[in-house]
């Protein structure tokens, strides 16, 4: 634990930071990590982690949201693939609305475009998909950049995130370890003010010098390499540093069905992300709520276990992004149950026509506000919803529809979760369809204790097992 002496400086400059900080993540070197450095000023700090580790180094491009009127206090930030994290009370602190905030990500969404072009020069990011990920900071402030950060590589498949600082503010580092799997911050200070005052030297990192490290590390790992390859010097190897290729593919990656895609609802277009292994045995529809979307962690930890039992998973944006960005100020969208229950049935009935999907039995998995809508979505479409499992859900918004649901239903609570419990068991009395109760011991409600999610998705997938597959089984099997 650091001082609480303002004046204290821990490191001379950010590559001091870096040297000191790989030195806590060398337990991390023999998994082929692959290092992220956040531009500008993480950077630095990434490749002296990298070099380190012998590691590849990449950027993922964040961009802070300041507040209007004082920059420097960030109320959120936006990453790479849209990615777009707010913090709620800072926007009512500073006094943003709507309409502010929207102006605000825009003009953050083209920043990022503009230094990924730059700092890449038109060459795609390293595939992170199913590896160990680093993500390096010069220090946590308030967390926005590294929150939208991991969100991003969420979305990307990254198999494990670990985010490592070499200072942080101890606050935030709790925040952001319910959605990193891992935090390593040598100096998790309580009196925190700013990131600059540990360090001796904190001269701002340019475009240039980001540009100026990717070069050097690609040209030492080449180096490396070439030092290494049993090749002769006539004849030189075409092969990519063994940490920087593909994983070996399997023949069920080879023709998994992984797409982006956009539905109609009502005048709006959702976006979500569907994936589709060979053979599948059903398709799980996700609803999130509570500000929540396809790119929570939690659910693509949970989708990514679903897959591997053979489950096609779909993770749904029930909000549109200006409806996300106007939920963020007021928190009312999410609580709009009927508009979250119409946009799922909408997303359900398009699935029925597509390609992958039309012959899959459907069940619904619902997180928070969404498993009303899921429940909801089951009892208005009991020919296509085969099962329903609800994480950590508010089943009780559904009070209404709760005796005409047909679907298996699967209530999921933590046992910690006091409030949310009463209302699942309250509701679980209404269900008059074939129905359990899991409560998951010690688990709170974003189920974030050691092995809860991994609770979560282990009775997920038997339940969904259980209850979808009959159709799949007896209708033709279409692969692209």
């Amino acid at each position: 634990m650091g001082s609480w002496v303002l004046s204290e400086k821990l490191f001379r400059d950010r590559r001091d930071a870096g040297q000191q900080l790989a030195g806590h993540l060398r337990r991390y070197a023999g998994a082929s990590p692959i290092v992220l450095g956040l531009p500008r000023g993480g950077v630095p700090v990434a490749y002296e982690v990298a070099r380190a580790l012998a590691a590849p180094l990449d950027v993922c491009v964040v961009r802070k949201i300041g507040a209007p009127f004082e920059p420097e206090l960030g109320i959120g930030a936006v990453a790479e693939d849209d990615a777009v994290w707010v913090n709620r009370e800072a926007m009512v602190l500073v006094g943003v609305n709507e309409k502010e905030l929207r102006q605000l990500v825009a003009e953050k969404r083209a920043e990022v475009e503009e230094r990924v072009r730059r700092f890449r020069e038109g060459a795609p990011p390293i595939d992170v998909r199913g590896r160990l990920v680093l993500v390096v900071d010069d220090g946590i402030a308030t967390g926005g950049t590294a929150h939208a950060a991991i969100e991003t590589l969420r979305a990307r498949g990254a198999g494990r995130v670990v985010l490592a600082v070499p200072v942080g503010a101890a606050e935030s580092l709790g925040e952001l370890a319910s959605v990193a799997d891992a935090v390593v911050c040598p100096h998790a200070q309580h009196a925190f003010y700013a990131v600059g005052q540990w360090y001796e030297d904190f001269e701002a990192t340019t475009d240039d010098d980001v540009v100026e490290l990717l070069h050097t590390a690609r040209a030492e790992r080449a180096e490396q390499t070439k030092l290494s390859s049993p090749t002769t010097a006539a004849e030189p190897s075409s092969q990519p540093p063994p940490s920087e290729r593909a994983a070996p593919v399997s023949e069920r990656e080879r023709v998994h069905v992984r797409r982006n895609v956009q539905i109609p609802a009502g005048d709006r277009m959702l976006e979500g992300q569907l994936t589709v292994p060979p053979r599948a045995k059903g398709l799980v529809l996700f609803a999130h709520g509570s500000g929540s979307g396809r790119h929570s962690p939690r659910n693509q930890y949970v989708a990514g276990q679903l897959q591997q039992l053979g489950m096609a998973t779909f993770l749904l944006d029930l909000l549109t992004q200006e409806e996300e960005t106007m939920d963020a100020l007021t928190g009312h969208l999410r609580f709009d149950i009927g508009l979250l229950a119409s946009r799922l049935v909408a997303a359900t009935e398009w699935a029925r026509l597509e390609r992958e999907t039309r012959t899959l039995d459907l069940g619904y998995f619902g997180a928070s506000t969404g498993a009303a809508a899921a429940l909801i979505g089951a009892a208005e479409r009991p020919e296509m919803v085969h099962a329903v499992v609800s994480r950590g859900g508010r089943p009780d918004l559904a009070e209404a529809w709760l005796p005409r649901v047909k679907a298996p239903t699967l209530l999921i609570v933590g046992e910690e979760d006091d409030e949310v419990l009463t209302l699942n068991e309250d509701a679980f009395d209404l269900l008059e369809c074939p129905k359990e109760l899991e409560v998951v011991p010690n688990a709170t409600h974003l189920f974030p204790e050691p092995g809860a999610l991994e609770t979560v998705a282990a009775l997920a997938g038997a339940w969904f097992t259980r209850h979808l597959g009959g159709r799949a089984l007896r209708g033709p099997q279409l692969h692209p």
